[in-house]
C-alpha cells in the first residue's frame, strides 16, 4: 500500500490512525500520526461537519474533501474504502477504513510547501505528469515575462531615443511637436519661445565642429537651467531651439527667461584654450488661456517675432505683437566669435 498509495491513511473504527503512507508522514514536521485522532489531524469539508468514521463510512467510494486542521489552505481530495479482515498481514478489523488522499489541482502548492519529489508519488500517479506540466508552464511563463520586460525596456528606450536629440540630450522636433499639440488641446495658457544662436557659424568656421558641438551642449544646459522643470527645451535644428512654457501668466515671465538666457549665453564659452562668443536672438508668443490656437500658426508667429529680433540687431527678445526689447546694452559692439 505504501508503494501503490503513498498518501493513504488507515483509520480504526474509533477514529484513531493506525497507519499512514510515507508521503503523508512528510506533512507533519512535529508529533506523530500513529495513534492520533484522524479528525484531530483533518477537518472534513465534505460531508460538512463530519467528525467520526461512522459519519463518513456511508460515503465509501465517493469523493471526500478534507483539509489539514492547522493548515486550512491545504486542501485534499480523498476516497474511503472499508478494509475487510486479511487484507494486510497485520491483524485488522473489518471495520478499519483506508482513506486515500490526493492534492488534486493544488499539487504544485503541496509539493512546494512540503518539499516533495517524484519519489513521494506512485509511479503510475498522473500527478507526476501534471507536476511536470505545471513546472514547464511556470518556466515558460517566467521566460515570457522576462522577454516581455526586456521588450518593454527596449521599447521605452527606443521611444526615448526617438524623442531625444543625441548631441544635447534635449527633446527633438518630434517631441516638441507632440508637447505643443497637447498644450494647444489643453486650451490653457502657454508660451512658445524660438531661439537662434547668434554668431554660431563663426565658431564652427573658426574652430571646427567639435567646438560647435561643445557650444551647442553648453547652450542647451544654460537653457535648461534658465527654465522650470515643467518647461520643455528642444533642439529643432542646427543652432535652433524651441522652448515650450505651460502656465505662463503674461509676457513679463517671458522677458525674464529671455534675459537670463541671453545674459548667460553672452558669457565666453571656453573650448581648447579659446573663448567662443555667441549670443541669442529670441522670438516668443504668449497664448492666453481659452484662446483658440493652431500649432502651426503659433510656431509661425514665434518665428516672425524671432526674425524681428534679428532685424533689430540680434541679442534681443521680441514677443509677438509687442515691440522689440534690447537684451544687450544699446550701442554695445557685437561680440566676436573668438576672443
Amino acid at each position: 500500500m505504501d508503494v501503490l498509495c503513498p498518501m493513504h491513511v488507515i483509520v480504526q473504527p474509533c477514529g484513531r490512525i493506525r497507519h499512514v503512507g510515507p508521503t503523508i508522514q512528510k506533512l507533519r514536521h512535529r508529533g506523530t500520526w500513529i495513534g492520533s485522532n484522524f479528525f484531530g489531524q483533518f477537518v472534513m469539508r465534505r460531508p460538512n461537519m463530519a467528525d467520526s468514521l461512522a459519519q463518513i463510512r456511508p460515503m465509501a467510494g465517493r469523493k471526500l474533501h478534507l483539509a489539514l486542521h492547522d493548515r486550512p489552505e491545504q486542501i485534499f481530495k480523498g476516497v474511503l474504502v472499508p478494509l475487510p479482515c486479511g487484507v494486510e498481514q497485520k491483524e485488522s478489523s473489518e471495520t478499519d477504513c483506508l482513506i486515500n488522499l490526493s492534492f488534486g489541482i493544488s499539487i504544485l502548492n503541496g509539493v512546494r510547501t512540503h518539499r516533495l519529489s517524484n519519489a513521494d508519488f506512485a509511479p503510475t500517479d498522473l500527478a507526476v505528469e501534471m507536476l511536470y506540466l505545471m513546472e514547464a508552464k511556470s518556466a515558460a511563463m517566467a521566460a515570457s515575462r522576462a522577454l516581455n520586460q526586456k521588450l518593454e525596456v527596449a521599447k521605452i528606450a527606443a521611444e526615448e531615443q526617438a524623442f531625444t536629440d543625441t548631441l544635447t540630450g534635449l527633446k527633438n522636433r518630434r517631441a516638441m511637436d507632440h508637447v505643443l499639440s497637447r498644450l494647444v488641446a489643453g486650451n490653457k495658457g502657454f508660451a512658445v519661445m524660438q531661439i537662434d544662436l547668434d554668431y554660431f557659424k563663426a565658431v564652427n568656421d573658426s574652430l571646427g565642429h567639435a567646438a560647435g558641438d561643445h557650444v551647442l551642449q553648453t547652450a542647451a544646459r544654460i537653457m535648461v537651467e534658465a527654465t522650470r522643470d515643467i518647461d520643455t527645451v528642444a533642439r529643432v535644428g542646427g543652432d535652433e531651439f524651441t522652448l515650450l512654457l505651460p502656465g505662463v501668466a503674461g509676457s513679463a515671465h517671458l522677458a525674464q527667461v529671455a534675459e537670463r538666457i541671453i545674459t548667460r549665453l553672452e558669457q565666453p564659452i571656453k573650448f581648447d584654450g579659446a573663448a567662443c562668443r555667441i549670443s541669442a536672438s529670441i522670438g516668443s508668443i504668449w497664448v492666453k488661456a481659452g484662446q483658440d490656437a493652431v500649432a502651426e500658426d503659433v510656431l509661425s508667429d514665434a518665428d516672425a517675432a524671432l526674425y524681428r529680433s534679428k532685424q533689430a540687431g540680434r541679442a534681443r527678445h521680441t514677443v509677438h505683437g509687442e515691440t522689440v526689447s534690447d537684451a544687450m546694452q544699446k550701442g554695445r559692439e557685437k561680440p566676436h566669435a573668438l576672443q
